[in-house]
């Protein structure tokens, strides 16, 4: 109870903060130099490698491409995670521990071999480096993060609430909008959130099925320090910080992140 809740727990708790604050903070700082390579700025904070951001039209296509490639693969995982989600939940049928173990091997096999079996599959099939391909391929993988959220949320829902609306005359999409929808809302949201940053945020898988045409971000910035080593992924690294904590912040005053994510609103 001491190292729980006493000075040493308090200097234990400042320390973690810390260690996972450290290398984002440093990526920051260094974002903000003015020279050609990796340092802390010396003379002042610049803005040069954000510039250099906007000046280079492959970071910019890569990031918007990861963008909508993140925005719609996490929509279809979602769409084929409610309705997974809810039979699981409800019903208890022949198969149903393997239908569970198979949405969830994603997490179970190693990306490098997901990535060469995907680029095997969609060569095979004429799909390789395709973009349809690449949906496919993000979907699969984010679908057990969009998986295990919603089927948190339905499995702690009262299944008497949907009977009565049921009782009451109400059809099966009515009930589902309006009774099923809302209770798992906060699983849904928070496996939508998940699966879009695993998606933007892949890198292992997608540089075997990616083509030029269809480069990810984070795949460009691979792509990058294979040739040079400079403070512009730095930039975009900070870029990315700034833009995903503005995001939490807005969402957090407009919605409330107690409401999207736990399901409770602002008292």
């Amino acid at each position: 109870m001491f190292l729980r809740n006493g000075p040493i727990g308090l200097i234990f708790h400042v320390v973690f903060v810390i260690f996972i604050l450290a290398p984002l903070v440093m990526v920051c700082a260094v974002a903000f130099t003015s020279e050609g390579f990796i340092t802390l700025p010396k003379d002042g904070l610049s803005l040069r490698w954000f510039r250099a951001i906007l000046e280079n039209p492959r970071f910019m296509e890569a990031f918007y491409f990861s963008l909508g490639l993140g925005l719609l693969s996490a929509t279809l995982a979602i769409v084929l995670a409610i309705p997974s989600a809810l039979a699981i939940a409800r019903f208890r049928f022949p198969g149903r521990e393997a239908l569970m173990a198979f949405f969830l091997s994603p997490l179970m096999i190693p990306h490098v071999v997901l990535g060469l079996a995907f680029l095997r599959f969609f060569t095979t099939i004429g799909m390789a480096g395709t973009y349809i391909g690449l949906v496919v391929a993000h979907t699969i993988i984010v679908i057990p993060y969009a998986l295990r959220l919603v089927l948190a949320s339905a499995t702690g829902m009262d299944p008497v609430l949907e009977r009565a609306a049921l009782s009451l005359g109400a059809s099966s999409w009515i009930t589902f909008r309006r009774i099923v929808l809302p209770l798992i809302m906060p699983g849904v949201v928070s496996g939508w959130v998940i699966a879009f940053i695993t998606s933007f945020d892949e890198l292992t898988m997608s540089i075997f099925i990616a083509s030029p045409s269809t480069t990810t971000l984070p795949v460009r910035i691979f792509l990058h320090i294979e040739d040079t080593i400079d403070p512009l992924v730095t930039a975009v690294s900070a870029a990315l910080i700034y833009m995903t904590v503005i995001a939490v912040f807005i969402l957090d005053r407009t919605v409330g992140l107690e409401k999207l994510f736990v399901g409770k609103g602002r008292t």
